[in-house]
């Protein structure tokens, strides 16, 4: 839902707190998928000492919340460059519909003076 769209600053305001908290749940979750993934790679390397594994832990959950920046960065580009593209397009089709009704109505305002002009 866009803040943008709702019927009332308070709609709007609770849309963005929404958002915000969904944002945020995400966020907790990839962490939490990340923290388990690198308990994952430690406990398949039994050597390693417990600081060792802390700060192996501590790289690898760094790097891939790096990554999760990067690819939603990299969807919500998109999204803004699709949103541009499809915005141009209906604005062309708008114009275009808008064209083809005006010639319509012209051609029925000729057919109508057309028609009282031969009937007198």
């Amino acid at each position: 839902m866009r803040a943008g769209r709702s019927g009332t600053p308070e709609e709007a305001q609770g849309a963005v707190l929404a958002n915000e908290a969904e944002g945020y749940l995400l966020a907790q979750a990839e962490l939490g998928q990340a923290r388990s993934e690198a308990a994952a790679l430690c406990g398949r390397l039994p050597w390693l000492t417990t600081g060792q594994a802390e700060d192996l832990s501590r790289h690898y959950m760094e790097q891939r919340m790096g990554l999760t920046r990067q690819a939603l960065q990299a969807t919500a580009d998109r999204a803004k460059l699709l949103r541009g593209e499809y915005e141009a397009r209906y604005a062309e089709l708008r114009q275009a519909l808008l064209r083809v009704h005006t010639a319509g109505a012209c051609l029925l305002v000729a057919c109508c003076s057309a028609a009282v002009l031969l009937l007198r």
